[in-house]
């Protein structure tokens, strides 16, 4: 970056910018006039250095880019080629070998964009203009950026227990890895447990899931969490620090061993409240919460102890009491 200049309240650098346009054979030149292009955008202030090239990604294309950064002191390069899911990790080779860091780099698609999706010549090249004047705008504000190497965790959290995530946390965990595996109900399954047979083969729902739900509970790697949701993430990419809250069962898990005693005699309100039966947008069958079984129990208690209005029989001697 050689001056700046200033524009409104802000300052826009000068850079010293290389533009390079790729032919790809006739993948872009057949529908975009990269010579036109190349011609024109070698006035534009801040290019330094315009060309076009048959085949850039190839070895005497990269050639010509470190040629060009070290004769014309370019501080940032601007290539119009392929997809960068490509080509990218190339030129940004390509510049860190001239000189440069890797990162004051711009890379614009006009194959796919422009070439390919382009049934006339004339709209392929004022497409693939206006793109590169984009680039070229905005290739001056990159910055350096080094590359550094950090510690990570090496624990996975899969959030959600159905059969996605059940399955995610066998092969994580037997890849080597620790896995701490959050659903939000009581138990892992999710709509998979629901179901009787699954398409297109028509096997037995619960005869696939079963197995795996067992396999997670038991896996040595796999931290099981349920009736538990995230409630705050922070960190990165590799270190994150999540807060998970743990809804409160009122028994103890280490001791219950799912008899269902507890919740049959529970007074409190029985989940779910509802039980539908839905296919589609249509509910077919629809019934009320069940009462709990305590409440009628101490309904039976109750009629049993209060008092009845019938005479007491009088004892009398040799008499059988009923």
């Amino acid at each position: 970056m050689s001056e700046n200049k200033t524009h409104g309240n802000g300052k826009i650098p000068r850079c010293r910018i290389g533009l390079y346009i790729c032919h790809c054979g006739t993948n872009i030149s057949k529908m975009v006039n990269v010579v036109r292009i190349a011609k024109e955008m070698a006035s534009h202030p801040d290019v330094v250095v315009s060309r076009e090239y048959k085949f850039m990604c190839s070895e005497p294309g990269q050639e010509l880019i470190i040629k060009d950064i070290e004769e014309h002191n370019l501080d940032r390069i601007v290539v119009a080629a392929c997809s960068p899911l490509m080509h990218e990790p190339t030129f940004r080779t390509t510049v860190e070998r001239g000189g440069l860091n890797r990162y004051l780099f711009e890379m614009v698609n006009i194959r796919e964009q422009c070439s390919w999706v382009s049934m006339n010549r004339e709209d392929g090249t004022n497409k693939a203009r206006a793109l590169i004047r984009g680039a070229l705008a905005r290739v001056k504000f990159h910055e350096s950026l080094e590359m550094r190497r950090v510690t990570i965790g090496r624990r996975v959290m899969i959030v959600g227990g159905g059969i996605a995530g059940i399955e995610a946390a066998l092969q994580i965990a037997d890849a080597g890895y620790e896995v701490i595996l959050v659903e939000k109900e009581e138990s892992i399954g999710g709509h998979m447990a629901q179901f009787d047979k699954t398409f297109p083969t028509l096997d037995c729902a619960a005869c696939i899931l079963t197995p795996k739900m067992v396999a997670v509970g038991t896996h040595p790697r796999i931290r099981l969490m349920t009736f538990s949701e995230v409630e705050e993430v922070q960190g990165y990419i590799g270190n994150f620090k999540v807060k998970v809250r743990k809804k409160a069962r009122f028994v103890d898990p280490e001791l219950c061993n799912s008899c269902g005693s507890c919740y049959e005699v529970c007074p409190s309100q029985p989940y779910p409240k509802d039980r539908q039966l839905i296919i589609g947008d249509k509910v077919y069958k629809k019934g009320p919460r069940p009462k709990p079984r305590l409440a009628e129990l101490l309904k039976q208690a109750s009629e049993l102890a209060a008092p009845t209005d019938a005479q007491p029989i009088p004892e009398q001697e040799g008499a059988e009491l009923p």
